[in-house]
């Protein structure tokens, strides 16, 4: 963790790369070459569309700029901050395939620039690279506050120490090297995101398009709260719970900016992807655990608001207790976590004193049940009333949220013995569940 290699055949380079928080720095093993070239390439990414981009040669051991993109994160701008341990020779940007020579500044959709070198058998050339949301200024003082020295080795041993003592949170003994190696490679990964998103001053773009400050802890970005409330923060409030305090107050602010509790928040976008509104079990699991070193009040306010939206069917399923198939995509998936949510909202609000919200939400809590099928023992979609036919309980359906009937079935996480009673009781509870697996 926090260092990798490659070595690139066709050219016969070797490639190491660390990072620090908010920097990178990479290291190339030249071969013996006239024409030696690094390139800076903005043009390509991942599922995204260059809205502008700009790259700057401010002299021939520094470069900088930014790239603007829409994509899955509507406006996205990362800029970046790069120095380089040898003075190019030459160098040129392109543009829509144009080779502009002696010009330091452009900015375009379709950029990148290259930067020769002569090199020695086996040179080694560095690059030190900061990058920031919130502006060039920004990325230069990450890189300048975090890597000012020029020993790669440092910073990845620094890399090394760090993940190691995040990776220590949990000491697993055992023998077998092999099911170490599993372990340990999970919870790295689930170490990956959310990603830190304030520069070293506490700067970030909020969710307003504005600069904030983050005062007294780290602004995190990559809120995919659909796949994360049921394992992951649960695991941060055990393990971590100053990282999982710094991740709520970072979704009370986006509320702040935004006037919403985030669903799928990306780089201070609300992608509105997947369902529920997820940072409420997030909220609520740590208060419940004791971690509530944040604003307890607004963050109530931010759930409660979060819940009374007419999007996303919610406007059918306060209504009707339900929400119908024809009214709204994933119906069946949407209703049973949004009265997972809503019985999170009134364990909140039973515990703040707030009686008639507790009694409010508890009973919108059980509009599972509106749902579900006795005759089949499974949850099923309705329209006008009545079950949708045919029924297919294997068939991953308009109605269902990458699943299907079988295994959302299951998803009652707040009330587990009422779907054993509705099910017909423990013994047809359990083996339906061996059916299950």
């Amino acid at each position: 963790p926090g260092y990798y290699s490659v070595f690139l055949e066709d050219y016969k380079i070797k490639v190491e790369l660390t990072a620090s928080y908010r920097a990178g720095f990479h290291k190339y093993i030249f071969p013996k070459s006239e024409k030696s070239y690094i390139l800076i390439d903005l043009e390509h990414g991942i599922q995204d569309k260059v809205i502008d981009s700009r790259i700057e040669i401010i002299n021939n051991t520094t470069v900088q700029g930014y790239r603007r993109s829409n994509g899955w994160a509507k406006d996205h701008t990362v800029y970046f901050y790069a120095e380089f341990s040898k003075p190019f020779n030459s160098y040129g940007i392109v543009n829509y395939k144009n080779v502009i020579k002696d010009e330091k500044v452009i900015n375009g959709k379709n950029l990148k620039a290259y930067f020769e070198y002569e090199t020695k058998s086996d040179e080694v050339i560095l690059i030190k690279v900061g990058i920031s949301h919130t502006s060039l200024e920004g990325a230069k003082k990450n890189l300048l506050t975090e890597i000012p020295h020029w020993s790669f080795g440092a910073v990845r041993k620094n890399a090394e120490e760090e993940w190691n003592k995040q990776l220590s949170l949990i000491l697993v003994d055992d023998k077998n090297i092999t099911k170490k190696k599993i372990f340990y490679t999970a919870l790295y990964h689930a170490f990956l995101s959310p990603n830190i998103f304030s520069d070293v001053d506490g700067k970030y773009i909020g969710m307003d398009g504005k600069i904030h400050k983050a005062e007294g802890f780290t602004m995190y970005t990559v809120f995919s709260l659909w796949d994360t409330f049921r394992a992951l923060h649960p695991l941060f409030t055990i393990i971590d719970a100053k990282r999982d305090e710094d991740m709520i107050k970072s979704l009370i602010a986006k509320f702040d900016e935004s006037g919403l509790l985030p669903v799928w928040e990306l780089a201070s976008n609300e992608t509105g992807t997947m369902i529920g509104y997820h940072s409420v079990p997030v909220i609520v699991d740590a208060y419940m655990k004791g971690i509530r070193n944040f604003d307890v009040k607004k963050a109530y306010e931010a759930m409660k608001k979060s819940s009374m939206q007419n999007t996303n069917g919610l406007d059918y399923y306060r209504d009707m207790g339900y929400i119908p198939s024809d009214a709204e995509h994933e119906s069946v998936s949407k209703t049973l976590e949004y009265a997972y949510d809503d019985w999170c909202i009134s364990q909140m609000a039973k515990a703040l004193g707030y009686n008639e919200d507790y009694k409010y939400y508890s009973e919108r809590a059980k509009y599972y049940l509106n749902l579900f099928d006795p005759s089949t023992n499974f949850f099923r979609p309705k329209k006008n009333g009545k079950w949708i036919e045919p029924f297919d309980p294997y068939m991953v359906s308009r109605d269902f949220t990458e699943a299907n009937a079988w295994q959302y079935s299951f998803f009652v996480p707040h009330d587990i013995n009422g779907l054993i009673k509705i099910m017909g009781g423990y013994d047809k509870y359990e083996k339906k569940l061996d059916e299950l697996f």
